[in-house]
């Protein structure tokens, strides 16, 4: 393989694997911040016993999304010096406002959120959980703008030419909401709540089928719920946003993501299928005009097809990009109808009886993080062959001096650090999670306990 594919497997693998820890850090801070507003709102321990136990693996996710962060700024000045150059201005100001106004922010209270339990009031206590959630948030907003402006570039001008020309910013608002940025970030955003209401959710299944802390287990999982219920469906809203605006803004990304090449005809709207890039043919079970419809409210409206790009200008890899889209897709639709069955169980009084539904959540936690992936690499691969859409083609982008076998050796290098990463990860949460939440009221907790196995025999 040549430099350049070997620097984008490189930088993806990266990115997929920093990926899985921000987006849990987002969604438990969520979590978070509404179960000790419950604990101060009804004094009762076993918010504050749930909250202390999701604090303790919120530290674990967010140290692993420092130190898997860390290396992709490396990786633009050593595969990728070309565009960092082009781009330094602009990408450099959104990650030092990341720094200076999130992650200053989320770290400087995280010491309070961890250890000012007892030192501080829970007023005090609870605004710095406040802050760190908000902190976070913040930290994908910055990453978001830069990511976005790539996707539509705004508020910039270009100075120099041929090899010495570079981006530089005219007005930093007009950067910061360039046409897809808020619409992409409220999409990540509740990706992010998704996430880590699924991961409560899990844990907390875990607990209810194995008929251990009952009394925590029961509240914090109707609490994920209840967030996974109302994001899992706002999150359809602001799928359909993002994509009006991609039709808008980068038309021959939407004609990959739905495998479609006429220009001349109606937009089919495929619900799974396979894309031949080669004869340009779709084939699968679709909605006839389905396409059209959802973009211009008519069956009949053709809609821009890859065929009216050049062959140069159009991604590649049409199939996967069709692939990772359909899959976000599909996880999307199965996780609104999976919270929304199961709030029709807790309406009736029925929730915790169905033992089967609550191993269907212990392995539901990995649905939120493969749409997460799934959509970012439709997102990237949909904008190629472009890293600046229409500006900076990816291939123009890579460091002149560097040679595939110095990307390949660090590419295996940074495959093993973090296999052993993530299996340090899983074995630290694994552990935490057995050991489960450390009671400050351990006789309130039995009695309640006791009484949640009376009433459902199941679950004893």
């Amino acid at each position: 393989m040549d430099v350049e594919i070997l620097s984008r497997i490189q930088f993806a693998f990266t990115i997929a694997f920093h990926y899985i820890y921000p987006p849990l850090s987002i969604g438990l801070g969520l979590i978070l911040v509404i179960m000790e507003g419950l604990y101060l709102k009804t004094g009762l321990k076993i918010y504050e016993d749930m909250t202390r136990f999701w604090i303790r693996i919120f530290a674990l996710t967010f140290g692993l999304g420092v130190a898997t962060g860390i290396i992709m700024e490396f990786e633009f000045g050593t595969n990728w010096a070309t565009y960092s150059k082009y781009v330094g201005d602009i990408f450099g100001s959104a990650l030092a406002a990341e720094g200076i106004f999130a992650f200053a922010l989320e770290s400087g209270f995280l010491g309070i959120l961890l250890f000012g339990w007892n030192r501080v009031s829970s007023k005090v206590h609870f605004f710095s959980t406040i802050m760190v959630f908000l902190g976070s948030m913040f930290s994908a907003v910055w990453i978001v703008v830069a990511n976005s402006w790539q996707q539509t570039p705004a508020g910039y001008h270009i100075v120099g030419e041929g090899l010495q020309a570079r981006a530089e910013i005219t007005d930093f608002w007009e950067m910061v909401f360039n046409p897809s940025s808020m619409e992409r970030l409220s999409h990540v955003w509740i990706g992010a709540f998704l996430a880590g209401a699924f991961l409560v959710l899990s844990v907390h299944a875990y607990y209810i089928r194995k008929g251990k802390h009952l009394a925590i287990a029961k509240p914090g999982f109707k609490i994920a719920l209840a967030v996974a219920t109302i994001f899992s469906l706002a999150q359809l809203f602001t799928g359909h946003k993002s994509a009006d605006g991609v039709a808008k803004n980068q038309p021959a990304k939407l004609a990959a993501l739905e495998g479609h090449y006429d220009s001349s005809t109606v937009a089919d709207m495929y619900l799974l299928g396979w894309v031949n890039n080669k004869t340009q043919t779709t084939t699968g079970i679709k909605i006839p005009g389905g396409l059209s419809f959802l973009l211009h409210q008519d069956f009949k409206t053709p809609v821009t097809g890859l065929n009216a790009f050049r062959p140069e200008d159009r991604p590649i890899q049409v199939n996967a990009v069709f692939q990772f889209y359909h899959i976000m897709v599909a996880i999307g639709m199965l996780l609104i109808a999976l919270t929304l069955y199961s709030s029709w169980l807790w309406w009736r009084g029925k929730l915790f009886e169905n033992k089967w539904l609550m191993g269907v959540f212990v392995w539901a936690v990995l649905l939120p993080q493969i749409a997460n992936q799934a959509g970012w690499f439709a997102a990237e691969m949909g904008r190629q062959p472009w890293v600046v859409y229409n500006l900076l083609r990816t291939s123009d982008a890579l460091s002149k001096a560097v040679k595939a076998e110095q990307v390949l050796v660090s590419l295996i290098l940074f495959t093993l650090v973090y296999t052993i990463l993530l299996v340090l990860f899983l074995y630290l949460l694994n552990k935490k999670i057995k050991h489960g939440p450390e009671l400050t009221a351990p006789d309130e907790e039995k009695e309640i306990e006791a009484k949640s196995i009376r009433e459902n025999p199941i679950m004893n």
